[in-house]
């Protein structure tokens, strides 16, 4: 088998870490500095698919939904949810770092079908946090995959998103029945316990890396009540 050869990297804003881009014949991983093993690889993302389908799956019949995506990667949890939602939909992205972009509208983004290009899809270049705050807009679908579980990894300021006061702004972010949807390497019960006493209605749903087989994720999916 060839070897993985490094194409580009990037440094992750707001850290020390590094972002590298490797190819090895068609295929493509993403590796962050001291972190073993890949952080996302273009042969297993069905996982990365499931966060869209489990947290967009009532939005197919809704006009005007609004999802709001934390992480690019690869663009496969993009491209499920442009799958699931109306032609009415407007799906954001918030991608931490810009060269994950450039290379999305690269080569890279042929892994999942170019989903940047589609019309309802809207790059947002920095922290989702930014969007979390922002005073007006409300969103149907939250997608969570910023870290490798509900606790910082790429960037320290990640750490707000899984506190109670980030899960309370979460919870008031979201429209009546909305969910957020949040990928992680384990299952984790304090972090389920934490999202029940925001108010959330929240199961847990055991996921692979390829369907069938691989390793084990979990979603973690949270409802607002009506």
């Amino acid at each position: 088998m060839d070897p993985w050869t490094q194409i580009d990297s990037a440094p992750v804003p707001g850290s020390d870490s590094e972002l590298t881009l490797l190819q090895r014949d068609d295929d493509f991983a993403i590796r962050i500095s001291d972190v073993q093993g890949d952080l996302m690889n273009s042969r297993m993302y069905h996982s990365e698919e499931m966060l869209a389908e489990l947290g967009c799956n009532r939005l197919g019949t809704i006009d005007n939904a609004r999802v709001l995506v934390g992480g690019l990667g690869m663009g496969f949890t993009l491209a499920a949810a442009l799958r699931i939602v109306a032609a009415s939909a407007e799906v954001i992205v918030a991608e931490l770092v810009p060269k994950v972009v450039e290379w999305n509208q690269g080569p890279l983004g042929l892994c999942a079908g170019r989903p940047i290009d589609d019309e309802r899809a809207h790059i947002h270049q920095g922290d989702v946090i930014a969007l979390l705050k922002h005073p007006e807009k409300k969103f149907d679908a939250i997608l969570l995959d910023v870290d490798n579980g509900p606790e910082a990894m790429t960037a320290s300021a990640n750490g707000w998103l899984y506190t109670r006061e980030g899960l309370k702004t979460i919870y008031q972010k979201l429209r009546p029945e909305g969910i957020v949807a949040i990928w992680s390497v384990r299952s984790d019960n304090g972090f389920t316990g934490k999202l029940k006493k925001t108010g959330f209605k929240v199961r847990a749903h055991t996921v692979r890396a390829r369907p069938g087989k691989g390793s084990r994720h979990t979603i973690f999916v949270a409802q607002k009540p009506r």
